[in-house]
């Protein structure tokens, strides 16, 4: 949804700053950014194919359009401690 960022909706859950799991997957509608930790940026917009790897990241929605992606690997990890 607008507004939300991993570190600040997700982190505190699993008890740390930045996700670390890879992902593969398909933007459907939405925009998000996907920050490194050193300091490359990416940006994931509709229809693009994108791959995060398992390096400490954190991400967050663009704009007022919810974000919607498909994720063809990493979803069995998101998010668990």
């Amino acid at each position: 949804e607008p507004g939300w960022k991993w570190s600040q909706h997700v982190g505190p859950v699993v008890g740390t700053p930045r996700c670390v799991v890879e992902h593969v997957g398909m933007v459907v509608s939405g925009v998000a950014t996907v920050e490194f930790e050193d300091g490359r940026i990416i940006e994931l917009t509709p229809g693009n194919l994108f791959y995060v790897p398992p390096v400490p990241h954190d991400s967050w929605v663009v704009g007022d359009e919810p974000y919607v992606s498909l994720h063809f690997l990493g979803a069995q990890e998101y998010a668990r401690k």
